[in-house]
């Protein structure tokens, strides 16, 4: 799943500094899809895919990695593909969930379970890796407010609106607008998380829908894993009027790494990679050993304009230049993208995108925020919001059909 970089490592002088930065204030990502890549591989058989030993031959991800790259707490995403629906949904959903379960109970000296701002500190200070949950679209709860709850129950802990694809009550932004942002329904699903304490992620999401449901939420929202639209003229990535809002809404926008939504060359060489997929009758998510092959040999004949972490410290600069530096984090999207910028190719990266943030003279302050405090605070005044809400007022037995007829 890695590359090898060739060349000097760019700021080399200042690894040493970032090593020892990260030590103090470690990483939270926003979004891994390890869980899927587990299901894809191996249908979840933890023995072939021991990530207590080295998985660079098929993964992103594994722990030696996590401990290189100085991450201190993970979302796993507990995502399922747009493309299934109703209670198949709900059951792979379920069944990613379980996966993350087991991985917590096969790794405890390693992995946290955490489902608070405490409990991520607690593991911090334990010196091991808080492990939270993330759900990758709406679909997820087929239309559900129960089903919601019961997540939440589960510990999954941020819902993505939208993966790719359009759902009944929220629109995508790879898929043709329809709703305009969040029907009534979806207004409702926002409502019922901030009574949670689920917290609103508005990556994959249309520009509509984050501005609908900025527009609703009681409680901060993040970004797990999206970049700036002003930098890289993406429809996944955050236009700079909905980063202005952050400050307000006290939410975080997560920098994701995936090249084809932070380097410009790099959006019209994955679409033609991405169809060549589609020609071998494979999926364009598909990240298994014959769908890599058959990307590595397009690669050979059609070179690939790469990423580095400059790339994504240019959209960091311009994310904190609008939103703020107490709005931004990071979310690299680890083992949910075929490629990845070179000196990011997984876990172990961290350090390098530190090191070149400490090259354009970012303060240690500013850079413990990025890395750990952010993503702490906001899940700290999800909770709170959530007190107040759930003093307030029950659970929602709204329906779709109720609210949007």
């Amino acid at each position: 799943m890695t590359s090898t970089p060739t060349g000097p490592v760019p700021n080399a002088e200042l690894l040493p500094t970032a090593l020892e930065f990260l030590a103090e204030h470690p990483v939270v990502d926003g979004h891994n899809d390890l869980p899927w890549a587990l299901r894809e591989q191996v249908r979840y058989d933890l023995d072939r895919r021991d990530i207590a030993e080295d998985q660079s031959a098929h993964l992103h991800t594994d722990i030696a990695r996590l401990r290189a790259g100085g991450v201190g707490a993970q979302f796993w995403s507990v995502y399922v593909r747009s493309d299934l629906g109703g209670d198949e949904a709900v059951s792979a959903t379920l069944e990613q969930i379980d996966c993350v379960d087991q991985l917590l109970a096969r790794y405890p000296a390693d992995l946290a379970p955490a489902e608070t701002a405490d409990a991520m500190e607690k593991a911090r200070t334990e010196g091991r890796i808080a492990s939270l949950k993330g759900a990758e679209g709406g679909h997820s709860i087929n239309n559900s407010l129960a089903t919601l709850r019961a997540l939440h129950a589960l510990g999954v802990r941020y819902m993505t609106l939208t993966h790719n694809d359009n759902i009944a009550w929220a629109d995508s932004a790879t898929d043709t607008e329809r709703l305009g942002g969040l029907s009534a329904f979806g207004r409702e699903v926002v409502r019922e998380m901030n009574r949670t304490g689920m917290l609103v992620d508005l990556s994959h999401v249309s520009a509509g829908t984050m501005r609908d449901a900025l527009a609703t939420s009681e409680a901060p929202v993040i970004f797990s894993h999206s970049s700036s639209r002003a930098v890289c003229d993406h429809p996944r990535n955050i236009p700079d009027d909905v980063l202005a809002q952050l400050p307000a809404n006290g939410g975080v926008a997560m920098a994701t790494f995936v090249p084809k939504f932070i380097l410009p060359a790099a959006v019209e060489w994955t679409l033609r990679a991405d169809e060549n997929l589609r020609a071998h009758g494979h999926h364009h998510l598909d990240t298994g050993e014959e769908a890599m092959a058959l990307h590595r040999a397009f690669e050979a004949a059609h070179p690939r304009p790469v990423a580095t972490a400059a790339t994504v410290a240019d959209h960091l600069d311009h994310m904190r230049e609008v939103a703020g530096v107490d709005h931004i984090g990071i979310g690299g999207d680890y083992d949910g993208t075929a490629f990845t910028p070179a000196g990011l190719e997984d876990v172990a990266g961290y350090p390098n995108l530190v090191a070149e943030l400490l090259s354009r003279n970012w303060s240690t302050a500013d850079l413990a925020k990025l890395t750990w405090g952010n993503a702490v605070r906001v899940l700290r005044d999800a909770e709170a919001v959530s007190r107040d809400l759930a003093a307030r007022r029950g659970p929602s037995n709204a329906t779709l059909e109720q609210l949007d007829g």
